[in-house]
């Protein structure tokens, strides 16, 4: 990590905490980093950190900053949608970096690899970075990715169906994917190893967002589908023994493609790191899986 440049770009959302934003600048310079955050506190509008253009504006500014290697998503939330249109994706890919973040952040990744087919990151933001306590899982499989040329993950569930598969790895956040169907921005993939995650939408939204993603004729084109942290819902007595299992046996029905769970990527503390569009080979077992990730670039 020492002397690696990483630029931190306001996106979408702002810290709800700017001194926490602070120390963990600060954590990051101590280990070496060179930190550059063209996010201002001050500039902050309604629930975003900037305007519009000004989001915009970070974001270039960190993929022109010649002195950083990688490209921060300040937060997730929501934002990037408003700016999707105004983002020079060629020049994202043409600057080099290795950009990383999740959440609202998945948009970023599909546009970027649609318009260019450069790969990015479904990785940390500064909020992990920022914790009183990060989580050494997290942070190390982040470190262990970009700096490669290979990185694997293991997954832990009972119930898999066993598989022996390779492909494009690409999704991330369940409703960001589903936002973006059927615009400019949709990257076609197929034959892929897709991966989602969701939090706060109840089972039957999550259902209800994989079916459309398969009456558009995405899912039965891809040769898996990764869950991975679908968290935050609150069930009701009148589901009456609908829950996430019971969706999930409903799809698996449903589906040709297998449909595995128990990938440590979401909205949880614990997050591994994955490369958008690297190619991948995912094996599962009784106990769970294993994703190995090859042909993306590092530091």
């Amino acid at each position: 990590m020492k002397n690696i440049g990483i630029a931190i770009a306001g996106t979408s959302g702002y810290p709800i905490d700017d001194a926490a934003l602070a120390r963990g600048i600060a954590r990051l310079e101590a280990q070496g980093c060179i930190v550059h955050n063209y996010y201002q506190p001050e500039r902050k509008f309604q629930r975003f950190a900037g305007t519009d253009a000004e989001r915009l504006a970070q974001l270039n500014a960190a993929a022109a900053d010649p002195d950083c290697q990688i490209v921060l998503a300040l937060r997730g939330q929501y934002g990037i949608s408003r700016i999707l249109p105004h983002i020079d994706f060629r020049a994202m890919a043409d600057s080099g970096k290795l950009f990383s973040g999740f959440s609202d952040l998945t948009a970023f990744h599909m546009g970027l690899y649609q318009a260019t087919g450069r790969i990015s990151f479904a990785g940390p933001m500064s909020t992990d970075f920022l914790a009183a306590e990060p989580v050494k899982y997290t942070l190390q499989q982040f470190w262990d990715c970009l700096r490669g040329p290979t990185h694997s993950v293991r997954g832990s569930a009972a119930g898999n169906p066993l598989v022996d598969v390779q492909g494009t790895l690409w999704g991330g956040n369940l409703a960001m994917v589903n936002h973006l169907l059927g615009t400019p921005f949709w990257p076609q993939i197929d034959g892929g190893i897709l991966f989602l995650e969701d939090i706060g939408e109840h089972p039957y939204r999550i259902e209800r967002m994989l079916l459309q993603l398969h009456f558009a004729g995405v899912l039965e084109r891809q040769r898996a589908i990764v869950l991975g942290d679908i968290s935050g819902y609150r069930l009701a007595p009148h589901d009456n023994g609908y829950d996430f299992d019971a969706m999930l046996a409903y799809i698996r029905g449903l589906l040709r493609v297998p449909v595995l769970t128990g990938l440590p990527f979401g909205h949880g503390e614990v997050r591994c790191t994955l490369p958008f569009g690297a190619q991948a080979h995912l094996a599962s077992d009784a106990e769970g899986f294993d994703l190995t990730v090859s042909g993306y670039p590092t530091l």
